[in-house]
């Protein structure tokens, strides 16, 4: 299946669905840049994130995507439509008379599994009185952290620095001319 303006040797392996990254080759985003932004433009928006959700817990079906997100009907349709198009999601015929679709996710929408999982732990603590979803490994109750890949220590935020890698950019925004030069 080849999609619209994107050239087939930059598809995913499974040749499905392009690469998130070009889903915004065409997008002029404002203000820095950066991968947070880039990634809000992806799956910033509330229906997407909870269609989301509804597939990483195992709900592949458009009727079950909506009853669980409380979505309208039309508007989860285009979220499901964006989140393909950037590569996030994948659909699978489960029926051809009438044609049905089941929603699954590719390389790269697995690979938001941490961010997930972040939010399940962000929302219990910051944004609900009660938590409302926990997470668990082998039947262990699960609070993800951040773990150093070349140490193994866990990753304090005070310990964390950003490097700036575009050109003409600091952390406190555009360099000016006379700052470079």
């Amino acid at each position: 299946m080849e999609h619209a303006g994107v050239q087939p040797d930059r598809l995913l392996d499974n040749g499905s669905a392009p690469l998130p990254r070009e889903a915004l080759a065409d997008q002029d985003l404002p203000g820095r840049p950066c991968p947070v932004a880039a990634s809000m433009a992806l799956i910033g928006e509330k229906w997407s994130m909870l269609a989301l959700r509804e597939v990483f817990l195992g709900n592949h079906r458009f009727n079950d995507i909506a009853r669980n997100t409380g979505a309208p009907r039309d508007r989860l349709a285009a979220r499901l439509r964006a989140l393909e198009a950037a590569g996030i999601l994948e659909r699978r015929e489960y029926s051809s008379a009438p044609a049905r679709y089941s929603y699954h996710l590719t390389p790269a929408g697995k690979a938001l599994s941490p961010v997930m999982r972040a939010l399940v732990t962000w929302g219990n603590t910051w944004a609900v009185e009660t938590p409302r979803m926990g997470l668990a490994h082998h039947d262990h109750e699960l609070d993800p952290i951040e773990v150093c890949r070349t140490c193994g220590e866990q990753v304090d935020s005070r310990d964390t620095k950003v490097r700036v890698l575009v050109p003409g950019w600091d952390t406190a925004g555009p360099i000016e001319a006379s700052e470079t030069g």
